[in-house]
């Protein structure tokens, strides 16, 4: 199995088909071309799959995103939740890799702080904590934002992401 669609359009298990995805991905960057093209006429699943191929990817090879980061960051706002958190957490996992461009993302991911899925706050709670570890400019901007949030937010989780970065950034 070689072609984007080929995959997505097999009967095997989610887990399977990121895995898939992710090999092929690796294993050709002309790919690319293909992927995106699937991604965006793809279903609601389909999406998500692809998503998560890149996230399964960056936790290990944040490199990897260089040629799709103005993708993800197109998408991180989706209406499908699993787009969105998926997005969020590539964003995560390449801050430190390209902290000047994942800043561009900072609005979006501000504008998932307020979604209704926690799985989404979570997510962009990670990504933006990640951002403003990785870039000072930001940083400043960032941390009034998460105390706002932190107002806001009702879930353990993710008012703990915010908290352990904000006590990890006080000056001491």
């Amino acid at each position: 199995m070689s072609s984007i669609k080929e995959i997505l359009k097999s009967k095997k298990k989610p887990k399977e088909i990121v895995e898939l995805l992710a090999e092929a991905l690796k294993r050709e960057k002309k790919l690319t071309g293909e992927f995106i093209q699937c991604f965006k006429d793809g279903t609601t699943t389909e999406k998500g799959n692809c998503m998560e191929a890149i996230e399964y990817i960056t936790k290990e090879n944040p490199e990897f995103a260089e040629d799709y980061l103005d993708f993800v960051i197109e998408y991180i706002n989706d209406k499908a939740p699993r787009v969105k958190w998926e997005a969020c957490r590539i964003i995560g996992n390449v801050a430190k890799k390209f902290p000047d461009k994942v800043k561009e993302a900072v609005p979006k991911l501000l504008e998932n702080t307020k979604d209704k899925g926690t799985v989404v706050r979570w997510s962009a709670a990670f990504a933006l904590t990640e951002i403003a570890k990785s870039n000072q400019d930001v940083q400043k901007e960032l941390a009034p934002e998460f105390k706002k949030i932190l107002e806001r937010e009702t879930n353990k989780g993710v008012r703990n992401i915010y908290l352990k970065y904000l006590k990890g950034a006080e000056p001491r």
